[in-house]
């Protein structure tokens, strides 16, 4: 935020992961980013948080004077959505060119220490050993902190078993989702989880962490997991795995789900926070 400008100010919490989890981001950024949220949530006319979770943390850790509105993220519906006839054909042949063939379990985001993909590794393990045909897809940019990952893919052996995508082109994102038995986004926490919520707009099979902002998103569309449970989430994986009833019941639910979920609504209520701020 321009901590100098005299114009009303609106600012977006995200989350409060720099100061709840410091050790999950790089320290030379620690200290910057816990200062310039003090400094926002005391100088804005009006804050925006985008969950539920986060607004409750804001009012709890930092005591805000300024109106706080919970605007959620939205889903580019046109993009992300179950598909029709003749989807499959072409999902399929996008993931091909990229060395992926069902069955899989696939994980989409950044990779950084949050996101705990060496637990999703970990927890991958039994189920590669007990189904030599199904992979695990790791789709997104390298953030930091990256190694963790790699050891966890060697130590358990899987080196063949796990495909590392890196950053995909966002029109591949959704067939990824539509295709993949299971989407697993075990993420110890975010301020929103947006790639939960695009894998229900696709009607995937989510599993995801259990008292987080993708938990109260997800309203009983994904299975859930305690954030950090090797031992629950590799069972949930074999167990979806075994279970077409279970895997069709999420994937019907999950669109629905999403459905509210627009950037037009999203827009609108910034448009609301910004008038607010002006005191209108």
């Amino acid at each position: 935020m321009p901590e100098a400008a005299r114009l009303p100010k609106v600012v977006t919490v995200h989350d409060l992961t720099f100061f709840d989890h410091p050790e999950w981001h790089e320290r030379s950024k620690v200290a910057f980013f816990q200062r310039k949220i003090r400094v926002a949530v005391h100088r804005a006319a009006v804050l925006v948080s985008v969950s539920e979770q986060t607004t409750r943390r804001v009012h709890e850790l930092l005591r805000p004077t300024a109106p706080l509105v919970t605007i959620p993220h939205g889903v580019d519906h046109d993009r992300f959505h179950p598909g029709g006839p003749g989807q499959e054909e072409v999902d399929l042949a996008a993931l091909a060119a990229l060395g992926v063939k069902p069955p899989f379990v696939a994980f989409q985001g950044t990779i950084e220490p949050r996101k705990d993909v060496p637990t999703l590794v970990r927890a991958f393990a039994p189920l590669a050993a007990a189904r030599p045909d199904v992979q695990l897809v790791l789709a997104g940019l390298e953030g930091w902190g990256t190694a963790e990952v790699d050891s966890a893919v060697r130590r358990a052996g899987l080196t063949d078993r796990v495909v590392r995508l890196g950053w995909v082109d966002a029109d591949i994102v959704p067939a990824l989702f539509r295709r993949a038995e299971v989407v697993a986004y075990p993420s110890l926490e975010e301020g929103f989880g947006l790639p939960a919520l695009e894998a229900l707009a696709c009607g995937a099979v989510l599993v995801t962490t259990r008292g987080t902002a993708m938990a109260d998103v997800a309203a009983g569309a994904a299975t859930l997991i305690d954030p950090g449970d090797e031992a629950a989430l590799a069972d949930v994986l074999a167990c979806l795995l075994d279970d077409a009833d279970a895997r069709a019941a999420l994937r019907a639910a999950g669109p629905a789900i999403a459905a509210p979920y627009t950037w037009a609504a999203c827009a609108e209520r910034h448009v609301a926070a910004y008038r607010l701020a002006l005191g209108g």
